[in-house]
């Protein structure tokens, strides 16, 4: 039933030990022990190793919220919702919302938002006691996440990157912060001519030329050590930025492309591969770039964005090539003097 005031409203939007009930009852593993077969409250106590009376009131709770349903005294069962909790893949509600995985994690940075509205630095340090990558380079088992979780993103961007942009034109190609190498994969299956090189730190440069040696490219493509915040290795044709520049702010990200355009060279290219804010996941309205903001002081920017961006470090908007859902593959070159 909708809030019929604006004191509900406001609840609504205030809550916070509702959604954190949904996620005791995930990192508890209830929603899966139901679908298993355990719904009596004595048994799911004993198997989740919480006190009963609790667990109850926690179900009773999520029960009225339509998560679960106590179909008759002390007996529970999932509903559609409930279901959608039993999903543990990467991106799934399961894994989204068990507080002990890294997705929850990157939840609990929100906590550090009023320190990221008074600095415009990251809050996930003032909760967690570091930033995100060190946390990230810190705990394996985040890193192979957040690789898995970039390697999702690139399932749907690389094969659009390796259909819209003119590769023929290209002999070498430089992924710059290309993780764990999902998209440089993609770009030379597709095209048998073009020879790669992908940087980034030592941690994600490790797990893609595991991936490379794995799929049989190794001979095409290496995989260096780097920091896109440093010079790059010079001598590409194309220098791309795929679904990089969000995770920064505008001084990090013009930094960022200030060095692709110095390995670049005045007759090279810069790509860069971003999806653009369109309805319903905009500034404002989308939780996205106040995400962007409390985990990495990152933000969501547009098409002008990206191109005053550009410019201050001396690129000039070229062609541009638009895929689905808001996918735009910019190209940059080094502005005439």
């Amino acid at each position: 039933m909708a809030p019929e005031n604006a004191g509900e409203r406001l609840d609504a939007l205030t809550d916070l030990v509702t959604p954190m009930a949904v996620r005791t009852a995930v990192t508890l593993r209830v929603p899966d022990l139901i679908a298993a077969g355990t719904t009596d409250l004595t048994a799911l106590a004993q198997r989740c190793g919480a006190d009963r009376d609790a667990l109850g009131r926690l179900l009773r709770h999520l029960a009225h919220r339509d998560v679960f349903a106590e179909v008759s005294p002390d007996v529970f069962a999932l509903t559609g919702l409930g279901e959608l909790l039993r999903d543990r893949g990467d991106t799934g509600y399961g894994t989204r919302f068990d507080l002990d995985a890294f997705p929850a994690r990157m939840d609990l940075a929100a906590l550090g938002l009023p320190h990221a509205v008074r600095t415009g630095e990251p809050g996930y340090a003032s909760v967690h006691g570091r930033d995100f990558w060190s946390d990230l380079d810190a705990t394996p088992q985040y890193r192979a996440h957040f690789d898995r979780l970039m390697a999702g993103l690139q399932a749907s961007t690389a094969p659009q990157v390796a259909e819209l942009y003119p590769w023929p034109e290209v002999g070498l190609v430089a992924d710059v912060g290309g993780g764990s190498g999902a998209l440089l994969a993609e770009l030379l299956a597709a095209h048998g001519h073009l020879r790669g090189m992908l940087v980034d730190r030592a941690e994600p440069v490790a797990t893609a030329a595991a991936r490379f040696a794995g799929t049989g490219l190794g001979e095409r493509v290496e995989a260096v050590e780097g920091d896109f915040f440093q010079p790059l290795p010079a001598g590409a044709d194309v220098y791309v930025v795929s679904r990089v520049l969000t995770d920064w702010n505008d001084a990090s990200a013009a930094t960022i492309l200030r060095r692709c355009a110095e390995a670049a060279g005045p007759d090279g290219r810069v790509l860069v591969v971003e999806v653009l804010p369109t309805e319903p996941h905009v500034p404002h309205l989308s939780p996205f770039d106040l995400r962007m903001l409390v985990e990495v002081g990152g933000r969501e920017r547009d098409r002008a964005a990206h191109d005053a961006l550009a410019a201050s470090v001396g690129l000039a908007p070229a062609r541009t090539f638009a895929g689905s859902d808001g996918l735009a593959l910019m190209e940059f070159r080094a502005a005439l003097r």
